[in-house]
C-alpha cells in the first residue's frame, strides 16, 4: 500500500494530469515503463499480502471456538455468514467515501486512507497476540499428498480386499493433536488410493511406527487426498461461475462512464462506487438469509442449514445467468439512445439514469451472497479441520482463476469479432460496440457451467453423510464377525 501511495503522492512515479477532453480526443500523456513497473511492484506486494492473509484468516477465526460444545457449534455455524457481512460493510465505505476522495478530492489522500488503515491494522493484530487460540503447525499438507501417491502407484498391482475392515489390514493409527477433530470415516470413493495404505511385511516396525512414509500411508492421509479429489469438480465449475463478477469491474464502469451520473445538480456518483449496490444486496440479504430464511427452511427441510450448501452455490450460479442477461438488457437500450440522440455530446453519454445499471448489480449481489458464502462454508465444512488453509487457498485461486478465464474470454472476442469495416464488440467506444452482445456470451457460457455443475453435484458425497454411513457399516460388519476374515486374509496376503 505504500508503494502504490508513492505513486500517487510523487509526481515522478506517474504521468501529467488529463483531461475529459483530452481523453476523448485521444490526447492523454501514457504512463512510461519505469511508471507501470513501480506500480506493478506495489500490486505484486499486495498480491503477496493477500495470499498469505485470505486464505487463513477464516480458519484463524473458526479456531477461536470450541466445536465441542453446542455453543461452539453455533458460533461456526454463522460466523461465515457474519464474516462475509463484515468485508462486505467495509468495502461498502471503501466503494464510497474511499472513491469519492479519489475522484473528487485527491487521490493521494484516497491511497493514504487504506495505507493508514492497514497500518493500524498490524498493530490490532499483535495487540490481541495474547488471547488468541493459537492452533500449532503439524507437517506440510503437500508431502502428505505426495506420499499417498507415490505409496498407492507403487502398490497399483496388489488387490484390495473386499468390504470395508480396516483393522489388520490397512494402516490407520490413532490420531493425536488437533487431528482428533478431523478423523476421517474410510471410504470406497477413489478405491485405487486406497491401496496406499495395505501393510505389507516389513513396513511396520516393532512398535507400530511406519518403516518408509513414501511406501506406507494412513487412511487419515488417503481420505484427505480423496477430499481434494471428490472437491475438485465443484472447483472448477466455481471459476466460471464466478467470470460474471470479473465483469462488474470493468465493463459495468465503462457502462456508468457513458450514462448519466448526476444526483441533483451539484453531485455526480462515481463510476468506481456503483459496485456499492451488489454491496448494500448483501449486507441486507445474508442477516435476514441467516436469522428468517435459514430456520423457516430448516423446519421444512429438516436441513440444519436450511439448504445443502451445493444447492446455495447452484443458485448463487443462476443468479449470476440472470445478472448478465439484465446487463445485456440494459447495455442494448444504453447504446440505441446514445447511437440516436439527436444532439450527441462530444463525450457519448446516453440521456439515461445510472440507476438503470442497479438491476444487474442487485442480481449480482444476490449471487455472491449465495455463491460466495456457500463456496466458503463449503469447502471450510468438506475439509478437515487442519486443512482449512488450503480450503481457502481453494477459494481464492477460484477469483484468479476466473480473472484469467475473464481476460482470455475478453481477448478472443477482440480478436474473432473485428472486421475492415466494423470495430470489435468491446472496442473502447462502446457505443461503437456490442458490449450487449458479450454479456449474452457471458450469459451462456454461465448456462453452461450450471449444467455441468448440477451433474457432479449430484455426484457428490458430502463428509457428513458419508462418515455416518461407514460408520454404521463398520459395526455391522464387527458383528457378523467379519474381522477374523479380514485378518485371516491379509496373513494369506504376507
Amino acid at each position: 500500500m505504500t508503494v502504490v501511495t508513492l505513486t500517487a503522492c510523487l509526481a515522478q512515479l506517474h504521468p501529467p494530469p488529463c483531461s475529459p477532453e483530452q481523453q476523448a480526443l485521444n490526447q492523454c500523456v501514457k504512463a512510461t515503463t519505469p511508471h507501470v513497473s513501480v506500480l506493478l511492484t506495489g500490486l505484486c506486494l499486495l498480491s503477496i499480502g493477500s495470499a498469505g492473509i485470505r486464505p487463513c484468516s477464516i480458519p484463524f477465526g473458526v479456531d477461536q471456538f470450541d466445536a465441542t460444545t453446542d455453543e461452539g457449534k453455533k458460533g461456526i455455524n454463522s460466523f461465515f455468514n457474519w464474516y462475509y457481512t463484515s468485508f462486505t460493510i467495509v468495502l461498502l465505505i471503501t466503494q464510497t467515501v474511499v472513491v469519492y476522495i479519489q475522484d473528487s478530492i485527491s487521490w493521494k489522500i484516497g491511497f493514504a486512507i487504506p495505507t493508514v488503515c492497514m497500518f493500524c491494522s498490524i498493530i490490532l493484530f499483535f495487540v490481541g497476540t495474547r488471547i488468541y487460540v493459537h492452533v500449532k503447525p503439524e507437517g506440510s499438507i503437500f508431502s502428505s499428498i505426495g506420499q499417498v501417491l507415490v505409496a498407492a502407484y507403487r502398490k497399483r498391482k496388489f488387490e484390495l480386499p473386499s468390504g470395508k475392515q480396516v483393522d489388520g489390514v490397512f494402516y490407520d493409527p490413532p490420531l493425536s493433536g488437533t487431528q482428533i477433530l478431523s478423523k476421517l470415516p474410510f471410504t470406497n470413493q477413489f478405491r485405487t488410493l486406497n491401496k496406499a495404505a495395505i501393510i505389507m511385511e516389513g513396513e511396520l516396525n516393532q512398535d507400530g511406527s511406519r518403516v518408509n512414509e513414501w511406501k506406507l500411508v494412513s487412511i487419515q492421509q488417503v481420505e484427505e487426498v480423496k477430499c481434494l479429489a471428490r472437491i475438485f469438480p465443484i472447483w472448477a465449475a466455481g471459476i466460471l461461475g464466478f467470470t460474471s463478477m470479473a465483469q462488474q469491474g470493468t465493463f459495468t464502469i465503462s457502462q456508468a462512464l457513458k450514462m448519466d451520473r448526476h444526483l441533483g445538480p451539484k453531485f455526480q456518483i462515481p463510476p468506481g462506487s456503483l459496485s456499492v449496490i451488489s454491496f448494500m444486496t448483501i449486507g441486507l440479504w445474508v442477516p435476514f438469509y441467516d436469522r428468517v430464511m435459514v430456520p423457516a427452511l430448516r423446519r421444512v427441510t429438516k436441513h440444519e442449514g436450511g439448504i445443502t450448501l451445493l444447492q446455495r452455490i447452484g443458485i448463487g450460479m443462476v443468479f449470476s445467468v440472470l445478472s448478465m442477461i439484465a446487463a445485456a438488457l440494459v447495455e442494448k437500450v444504453r447504446r440505441d439512445l446514445a447511437n440516436s440522440n439527436p444532439n450527441p455530446n462530444p463525450l457519448g453519454i446516453a440521456p439515461m439514469s445510472v440507476l438503470w445499471l442497479a438491476p444487474q448489480l442487485v442480481l449480482m449481489g444476490m449471487c455472491e451472497a449465495f455463491n460466495i458464502i456457500g463456496q466458503i462454508e463449503f469447502y471450510n465444512r468438506q475439509f478437515p479441520e487442519h486443512m482449512r488453509s488450503i480450503a481457502n487457498a481453494l477459494f481464492s485461486c477460484s477469483f484468479a482463476g476466473s480473472s484469467y478465464v475473464s481476460s482470455a474470454i475478453v481477448t478472443a472476442v477482440h480478436h474473432a469479432t473485428r472486421t475492415h469495416s466494423h470495430p470489435d464488440w468491446l472496442t473502447n467506444n462502446i457505443n461503437a460496440g456490442r458490449l450487449d452482445y458479450f454479456y449474452y456470451l457471458i450469459a451462456g457460457i454461465g448456462v453452461l457451467n450450471l449444467i455441468y455443475f448440477l451433474y457432479v453435484a449430484q455426484r457428490y458425497h458430502y463428509k457428513g453423510s458419508v462418515d455416518l454411513l461407514d460408520k454404521a457399516q463398520d459395526m455391522e460388519l464387527a458383528s457378523k464377525g467379519e474381522l477374523d476374515y479380514y485378518s485371516a486374509r491379509y496373513e494369506d496376503s504376507k
